[in-house]
């Protein structure tokens, strides 16, 4: 049975528990309403699928990931379709970044703006050595509305989003790893095959076990260490008693690979 189709995006089920979304919007791969809706459509269909265990997000082609916005949403300068529009990305990509799987960027070409956003929103992220990152969108008198200005000082640190952000400058593929912008650099079209055999990785992990380490290293973000500790024990015991925690055990006392079911 083909898959659900999506605006401006491919879903393909790669393996058993691996969804590749590729965003497919010529020439730049860049986001509009209708991309930005199928895109939190898409996570939210995908929530639901107890067989998916992981995400890779890249671009079509091989020169974008995503240029971000599509800017002639912004032509007439209306305030009202702004605030339209950036309630659109926060939705589209918040919700990306509440997946309970591991989301893995798969960056093959340009991505600025917007689209570095998209790869902010995710867990890991995969650049291709041609890669350019940036958030220009003070060049234009606006700024990164996708949780950009949140997003990206939590992992480069507040020097370095300044630079970015406010300098407008622009990174190559090895100074963004050099920081911390991307875990991983691979040569020119090999992004997507590392950020599957990453996702492969993921799927020997308990799913159950993933969706909870996933939300306790996120809420670090918004509260201190001293609330964290307690829910992080009480998820814990919380494991204890699924099928998947058994059967982790159980597989390790036999020495064979686990199969997991998701509950």
């Amino acid at each position: 049975m083909p898959e659900k189709s999506y605006k401006h995006l491919r879903l393909e089920i790669c393996g058993q528990h691996t969804a590749l979304v590729t965003i497919c919007n010529p020439p730049a791969n860049t986001w509009n309403r209708d991309g930005l809706k199928a895109l939190r459509e898409l996570v939210v269909d995908l929530e639901a699928r107890r067989d998916i265990y992981a995400l890779v997000l890249t671009g079509e082609g091989n020169q974008f990931f995503s240029a971000g916005a599509d800017l002639n949403m912004f032509a007439g300068c209306d305030a009202a379709v702004a605030q339209e529009v950036a309630l659109l990305f926060g939705q589209a990509f918040e919700t990306l970044a509440d997946f309970r799987g591991v989301s893995i960027a798969a960056l093959n070409g340009y991505t600025m703006g917007g689209g570095l956003e998209a790869a902010l929103a995710c867990d890991l992220r995969i650049a291709e050595a041609q890669v350019q990152l940036g958030l220009p969108e003070a060049t234009v008198g606006l700024l990164p509305a996708g949780g950009g200005t949140q997003n990206l000082p939590w992992l480069v640190g507040e020097a370095w989003a300044k630079r970015i952000i406010l300098c407008g400058e622009r990174l190559d593929a090895a100074t963004a790893q050099r920081i911390g912008l991307v875990e991983e650099v691979v040569p020119c079209g090999a992004s997507v095959n590392a950020a599957l055999a990453l996702a492969e990785k993921v799927a020997r992990q308990s799913p159950g076990s993933v969706a909870a380490c996933k939300k306790l290293i996120q809420a670090a973000r918004n509260q201190p260490m001293r609330q964290a500790l307690p829910v992080e024990r009480a998820l814990f015991v919380e494991l204890f008693g699924s099928e998947d925690q058994r059967e982790g055990v159980e597989a390790f006392l036999q020495k064979r690979r686990p199969c997991w079911k998701n509950r």
